[in-house]
């Protein structure tokens, strides 16, 4: 029995339990005054008889496969593997893979002995958590029927279960925070036992690459954050804002206060597709569509440096990449501004473009820069874009015809391939992380800040 039959078998029961109880609610309500309804007791008893169990299996099933491979080597075919650790875990690999069906045969002939073993012991511990959960799952069942009375409020259990839900979701999502940003956090603390803090944060020349011996030129690699910081501002928070923000603020001005209904019906979706186009897409259009577009002006105005892997170029298309955030964000702002301040001041005098202006616009300016911020910090973190169209020289410069880097395209060239994690080279991935956490951190603490700040209550 695999676990995915004892998934279903839970479910089974959990629906009978369900049915079972709702019924019995029911034949009680002829007779009595119930507190619940008989679909509260009917959940009350599914609820009982799936949840416990289904924890039960999500625990059980990453443990597993450690349990396994525990069993395996503790037998005498595991007894007999090498003692060297890269080379037992190749073997046990390959065992695994034969177990499961993906390949034939190994490399090594103690893989094909170990396969069996480890199908052997899979089904067993298969077997011993799916029984498990499938006796949980009845003793939960019998212990919600058993209070399946007249006077038992069942309404209150499962709101008690829905709000136990309620909370392991969002526990969940501050647990999953939290981890990033430990794991980021004791990575960098090994890089920066290995590199000055002070020469990463405000060092101006970036060249990660290690010599294998200690004679060779760079031997000691430069990891100073400073031009991949600007790059990353450069492109995501100046050039890509400079054509999302006027986009996408124009465009819900015009959505919300000018465009018919007919046409604000089509509009608004087809400038949200925007916002589901894959990021690999923008870069293929960045990289060979746009770029040598920019490429060839700059030369025609006389800028010989002009690169085809520039600043510009990924930072346009990444401007428009964004324009629904800004757009969506500000026209929810602008529709939520009361209509009698409107009509206050188209009745003290004022045109339909004053009163965009002067009234609506103010009002809704904690929702508009909450929308720019929440866009910035988009960009900034934007990856396909700029390792597809921007470039890797890691340069200081304000010409945006330039080829510069950003701290995402470095990320990814750090950790590309088979890298080895203890030297420099490749922790500085996780500090390069860790900065630009804080970074999009601080500019979301900002955005809130704002809409706390200037948002007016308005009845």
């Amino acid at each position: 029995m695999s676990l995915g039959l004892a998934l279903v078998a839970i479910l089974i029961v959990a629906a009978a339990a369900g049915w079972f109880g709702f019924a019995r609610a029911s034949r009680l309500r002829t007779a009595n005054r119930l507190h619940s309804l008989p679909s509260y007791h009917g959940a009350y008893a599914a609820l009982w008889a799936a949840i416990p169990a289904l924890l039960l299996i999500a625990a059980w099933a990453p443990m597993q496969s450690r349990m396994v491979d525990q069993a395996v080597l503790a037998s005498p075919e595991g007894k007999a593997l090498p003692n060297f650790d890269m080379q037992r875990e190749s073997i046990l690999s390959e065992a695994h893979e034969i177990a499961s069906g993906e390949r034939e045969q190994g490399f090594n002939p103690q893989s094909s002995s170990l396969a069996p073993r480890i199908r052997a012991e899979e089904s067993r511990f298969a077997v011993m958590g799916g029984a498990a959960a499938i006796l949980i799952a009845l003793a939960g069942a019998f212990l919600a029927l058993r209070k399946n009375k007249a006077e038992f409020r069942a309404r209150t259990g499962v709101e008690r279960w829905a709000m136990v839900v309620l909370f392991a979701a969002s526990l969940i999502a501050i647990l999953t925070t939290l981890g990033i940003l430990l794991s980021l956090l004791f990575e960098s603390l090994r890089f920066f036992r290995l590199y000055p803090a002070q020469d990463f944060f405000f060092g101006t020349e970036w060249s990660p690459q290690m010599a294998i011996r200690a004679d060779q030129a760079g031997s000691s690699g430069a990891f100073g954050s400073i031009p991949l910081m600007w790059g990353t501002f450069f492109i995501g928070a100046i050039i890509a804002m400079i054509v999302a923000v006027p986009l996408g603020l124009m465009s819900a001005i015009y959505l919300t206060q000018y465009a018919p209904a007919r046409v604000r019906t089509w509009l608004k979706p087809i400038l949200e597709i925007l916002a589901g186009v894959p990021t690999v897409v923008y870069g293929y259009f960045a990289a060979l569509t746009v770029a040598p577009i920019v490429r060839d002006f700059g030369l025609s105005i006389g800028i010989t440096s002009a690169s085809s892997e520039s600043a510009l170029a990924a930072g346009s298309v990444m401007g428009i990449m964004i324009i629904p955030f800004v757009s969506s964000m500000a026209d929810d702002s602008i529709a939520a501004v009361p209509q009698a301040m409107r009509d206050g001041s188209l009745a003290m005098g004022a045109t339909k473009s004053e009163t965009i202006r002067k009234v609506l616009l103010p009002a809704a300016l904690p929702g508009v820069m909450g929308g720019v911020l929440l866009a910035v910090s988009r960009a900034i973190g934007e990856t396909m874009i700029v390792v597809m169209a921007a470039g890797l020289a890691a340069n200081l410069t304000l010409n945006p015809f330039q080829s510069v880097t950003t701290v995402t395209t470095q990320i990814v060239g750090l950790l590309t391939g088979e890298q080895e994690f203890d030297s420099p080279k490749t922790l500085a991935a996780f500090a390069l992380g860790l900065a630009l956490f804080g970074i999009t951190l601080l500019l979301n603490l900002i955005a809130l800040h704002i809409v706390r700040r200037y948002r007016e209550q308005y009845e």
